[in-house]
């Protein structure tokens, strides 16, 4: 190898690890060249009888590494060295080291566990953490342990914390590369970005900025797409004559990624690309990076089973693996578009996509592996909601049976390469879902275009009515990206007898999506899933009054439907008639105050038809009263307060009784309180109700015994007078005329722990005298005062000296006394 490179000086050492133990972990930084130098130096060591088989992650990246590494043997690609990736093959019977995609390898493992005619197995660029690499490794891992134990496995990464692979694949050696191979000069903004100025607009200042700063070729990272044509647009009047904008994205015709990744014939390139540039490739004649400080990841949300894009700042790990771009064939420089003191906030390493992305696709491939998942070597668990909401999915697409076991059908999907949802479309849909298939499978081919899905079919099947001068033009490069595609996926599709429409079509892949439009609300739609949806306002297709939406933004609580189309009632019948049936549906209506009976044909949430169901069940109406409740709230009269603060000061007191809160009691209430909701269909009866006797219901003979011994009701008076006691406050309570306890000389107590009542006592007008909770402690003391008061206020009522020793009385004294 002619031209030196970091990784060279830690080849012997990886070349040993791997020879000791067949297993390592490499860690070396952006442009080290451990991509071409590896696999290379290993073939060359011949440590391994088989092929080499290195994963990357992106096509374009397959495809650059193979021709590099053939290249440096002087090779045409196919030969030593070679290539596969989902619709292409450069390989042949010489092949030694194969480079492929990541979803590649699943399938020849799924296809092959022990990995014939395969020596070792690379993850190259492990540190992105994308789900068919994590489950790749689990998958490989388990291979070398239960089939083939000569299998060599080795995890190669820029920027990812080696120390848990290594512990993941029991203890394997962390080989470390130092050093770039060209210093690479970082400049910050002076100030945080002002917040008013457009993202693209100071991105397109920051190019100016170091394209008069500097020589060659200048890498710009940006989102996406839309970033990338905006900022195009933008920079095509304000840059030299001598440069050439080069955009590179994953959706685009490979013809122009590779003019991109080329060297310019003349002048200077600048190339605006998403993270596709990140890893793995070396653009010619890149000295200067611009990084925009923003990335693009697909986030899921189980609980509603949608995925949406979201744009988030970087973090550290890509940060440093964008910076190492300018380093790869000279000295560079990157400019960031964020000031230096903010690069504290940034996130160590960008979340792995088994976290946050759509694990449809990875419980698939667990089930045909014949496996929960829990026993396989994932660097990250996948999430147990995630997947359980992924599985869901599969039953009811009839990939998975009952018990989570894959299904013949599930085989079939697995298979495919495509989504599940998509693959199911095409295995019922037959050759006349490939088209759709492959549209769904890719980005929209008509920019700013409504939502209905159908002009995208019209635009696949003639090109021509979207021209350039159509309000909504196709891309040309993606209408013919998506045609070739659906050709390869019609040769896949099994034939069948029924040929079904492009909205069934759409039905079959997405069931849980279809719309039916809400009462009064056109634009607004409820999903048989159970989610709400929206058309935007003007929008054609909020007209429907049903619809399959196919592409939604994934706001949890009512998704913007980007992509659908309208399907007839009749349509709908036709494909799940197995799912429509008629339910008996007594429930509470929080918009009219009232329980509602209905007898209702529905689909999933969706309502086809509905009737009145006159005769409903006492207990049916009784337990959609208690929903009513629940909301409302318990009514409380006085009686009923009275008796729950009884419980409750029992309760405090240490007593084994019942939670008598609102929420204690609402959360055990079908037990005690539906046979006192029969015959309560509104709100005004549910707040008219006396829930005294229900809550004595709610407790048990014993219980309620408990509570009428320590915790009275009343106190019974000496003159046989009963005072209720109030255990609302504090302390128990009862307000009593003073002289009506002439005589007590023990002060009543009630609760297990004999709690002393806290007495009021009043005078003969009914005015508070004084307050004890030592009634003989007060006769002793305090009386003999209160007594002085007293007779000269009441002087016709008696006032002994020693009131234990008097009769209790409510009388005045007689006339003459």
């Amino acid at each position: 190898m002619k031209d030196r490179l970091p990784i060279d000086d830690a080849l012997p050492g990886l070349v040993d690890a791997l020879r000791g133990s067949g297993r390592a972990v490499l860690q070396a930084p952006p442009g080290a060249g451990k991509t071409t130098r590896v696999p290379l130096a290993m073939h060359a060591a011949g440590l391994c009888k088989g092929r080499i088989v290195m994963l990357e992650p992106r096509r374009l990246a397959a495809r650059a590494a193979a021709e590099r590494m053939a290249a440096t043997l002087g090779e045409p690609v196919g030969q030593t060295v070679g290539y596969r990736i989902r619709g292409e093959a450069r390989t042949s019977a010489t092949t030694r080291i194969e480079v492929v995609t990541e979803g590649i390898l699943t399938r020849m493992i799924q296809s092959d566990p022990e990995l014939s005619g395969i020596g070792a197995v690379l993850f190259d660029e492990f540190h992105e953490r994308s789900l068919n690499a994590d489950l790749g490794l689990a998958l490989t891992w388990e291979v070398r342990g239960a089939l083939r134990p000569d299998l060599m496995v080795l995890v190669m990464s820029a920027t990812l914390d080696a120390e848990p692979v290594a512990a993941l694949l029991d203890g394997a050696p962390v080989i470390t590369s130092q050093g770039r191979a060209f210093p690479v000069e970082t400049r910050w903004l002076d100030r945080p970005l002002d917040r008013t100025v457009r993202f693209e607009a100071a991105v397109a200042s920051l190019v100016e900025r170091a394209v008069s700063e500097t020589d060659g070729g200048i890498l710009v990272f940006l989102p996406g797409e839309g970033e990338i044509r905006r900022v195009e647009a933008m920079l095509r009047d304000r840059l030299p004559g001598d440069c050439t904008i080069r955009p590179l994205f994953g959706a685009m015709e490979f013809g122009a990624q590779r003019a991109a990744i080329a060297p310019a014939p003349s002048g200077r390139k600048v190339v605006l690309a998403t993270s596709i540039a990140e890893t793995s490739l070396t653009i010619e004649d890149i000295r200067v990076v611009v990084d925009a400080g923003r990335a693009r990841r697909a986030r899921f949300d189980p609980a509603s089973g949608m995925s949406r894009l979201v744009t988030e700042r970087v973090t550290r790990a890509e940060a440093e693996q964008r910076r190492g771009r300018a380093g790869r064939v000279a000295e560079g420089a990157c400019y960031r578009l964020w000031a230096k003191g903010e690069e504290g906030a940034l996130a160590a390493f960008p979340p792995a996509e088994i976290e946050a992305g759509d694990l449809t696709g990875l419980a698939l491939e667990l089930a045909l592996w014949g496996s929960d998942g829990a026993d396989l070597a994932f660097l990250t668990p996948p999430p147990a909601p995630a997947l359980a909401e992924a599985r869901a999915l599969l039953h009811d697409l009839g990939a998975l049976d009952a018990s989570g076991r894959i299904t013949g059908h599930g085989r079939a999907l697995a298979a495919l390469p495509l989504h599940p949802r998509l693959g199911h479309m095409l295995v019922v849909g037959g050759p006349q879902a490939a088209p759709l298939a492959a549209l769904l499978a890719d980005r929209d081919p008509l920019r700013g275009a409504p939502a209905d899905l159908t002009l995208r079919l019209q635009a696949l099947r003639d090109p021509r009515r979207y021209a350039d001068d159509h309000p909504w033009p196709a891309d040309r490069a993606a209408i013919e990206r998506i045609g070739t595609e659906a050709r390869r996926l019609a040769r896949l599709a099994p034939a069948v007898a029924d040929r079904p429409s492009d909205a069934q079509c759409a039905a079959l892949a997405y069931p849980d999506r279809i719309g039916l439009r809400r009462a009064g609300e056109d634009p607004r739609y409820v999903l048989s899933g159970g989610k709400g949806a929206v058309v935007a306002d003007g929008d054609a297709l909020g007209r429907a009054r049903l619809l399959v939406a196919t592409d939604l933004d994934g706001d949890p609580r009512e998704a913007r439907i980007r992509q659908g189309a309208a399907i007839s009632e009749a349509e709908v019948r036709e494909l799940f008639a197995d799912l429509i049936a008629w339910t008996d549906v007594c429930e509470w209506s929080r918009r009219e105050g009232r329980v509602i009976a209905r007898r209702q044909e529905r689909m999933g949430a969706l309502v086809l038809a509905e009737r009145n169901w006159t005769d409903a069940p006492d207990e049916a109406v009784a337990r959609a009263a208690l929903e009513g409740l629940r909301r409302i709230g318990l009514p409380m009269s006085d009686p009923a307060r009275r008796f729950r603060a009884r419980v409750e000061f029992l309760r405090r007191e240490g007593a084994d009784l019942p939670d008598f809160t609102d929420e204690g009691l609402l959360e055990r209430a079908e037990g005690w309180i539906l046979p006192y909701l029969r015959g309560k269909r509104n709100e005004a009866d549910l707040r008219a109700l006396d829930l005294t006797d229900a809550l004595r219901a709610a407790l048990t003979w014993e219980e309620a015994q408990l509570v009428d011994r320590l915790a009275p009701g009343k106190f019974e008076s000496p003159l046989g007078r009963a005072v209720p006691i109030d255990y609302e406050g504090e302390h128990p309570a009862i307000a009593v005329r003073l002289q009506e306890l002439f005589g007590v000389t023990v002060h009543p107590t009630v609760g297990p722990r004999r709690h002393p009542l806290r007495i009021t006592l009043l005078s003969p007008a009914g005015r508070p005298v004084q307050v004890t909770m030592d009634l003989p402690g007060f006769w002793a003391s305090s009386y003999a005062d209160v007594r002085k008061d007293m007779r000269g206020q009441y002087p016709k009522h008696p006032w002994p000296e020693d009131p234990t020793q008097a009769e209790p009385t409510l009388r005045a004294k007689p006339r003459g006394t």
